[in-house]
């Protein structure tokens, strides 16, 4: 399927590996003219030549940290103008609420929050104005089915998901669509983050942690990055236009709810 959004602008924060590395080059391969991010800047720009090597997109590296104003208005200095915008970032480790005080409230809210929205912010009067703009958020399952540990990523990043639903209707008669992409279980580095956590807790091994991790996803295995950027692809896809204030789960079938 042809898309449609090729020649368009994409920002996509956080892509210097991970989910977001995979996003930027699922729409680089859609011929999208792309600006990746990260902090480290030599993973930034091994990122930049990958997807290049991969898409022959032109694709920009941006260092900046998003957790800081300095490091947003970077970023948004390079691409003012995206007509898709992907946010992304690090979510805080887990825990429980004993441990999490003032700061690691300040912490979590700064980067699943107040980065992505205020990003957002900078970006949606000029989609409006141009009448295309397609964002997507990527956030967590945690949104919809919470657990103990994960308390502080569920907080901020409900509140994004909130804010966005509210700015949705404001803005879809102008053709810009505002999704969540809610993951779990997608083979990334936090995966194997997660798995060496069960390790000290168990005194297991790394593939037998993995194995106690991959049981409890229904389709007995982990997601992998490219599934997850292909469902990002499509919500910013000139077909998605009627498709918005949405939250898209990809978790192999393993949320036990109905909505």
């Amino acid at each position: 399927m042809d898309l449609g959004i090729k020649g368009r602008r994409a920002l996509v924060m956080a892509s210097s590996q991970g989910l977001g590395k995979a996003c930027a080059t699922a729409l680089a391969s859609e011929g999208c003219e792309v600006w990746i991010n990260g902090r480290n800047e030599p993973r930034l720009a091994a990122a930049a030549e990958e997807i290049v090597a991969a898409t022959r997109a032109e694709v920009h590296a941006v260092a900046a940290d998003l957790n800081t104003a300095a490091g947003r208005d970077r970023l948004v200095s390079a691409c003012p103008n995206p007509d898709i915008l992907v946010t992304n970032n690090g979510g805080p480790p887990p825990g429980s609420i004993d441990q999490w005080d003032h700061a690691a409230w300040l912490a979590a809210l700064e980067a699943n929050l107040l980065a992505p929205v205020l990003v957002l912010r900078s970006v949606l009067p000029g989609m409006v104005q141009r009448k295309f703009g397609r964002i997507v958020n990527v956030t967590s399952a945690m949104v919809k089915a919470p657990v103990p540990v994960m308390g502080l990523s569920t907080a901020a990043r409900a509140g994004l998901v909130a804010l966005s639903k509210a700015v949705s209707h404001d803005v879809a008669r102008h053709n810009v669509t505002i999704n969540n992409l809610l993951p779990e279980r997608i083979d990334t580095d936090r995966q194997r983050y997660m798995a060496e956590r069960v390790m000290k807790e168990q005194g297991c091994s790394f593939e037998e942690a993995r194995r106690q991790i991959a049981d409890t996803i229904s389709a007995k295995r982990f997601g992998r990055p490219e599934e997850f950027a292909a469902a990002c692809a499509f919500l910013c896809s000139a077909q998605a236009g009627f498709i918005s204030g949405q939250n898209l789960q990809l978790d192999g079938g393993s949320y036990a709810g109905l909505i």
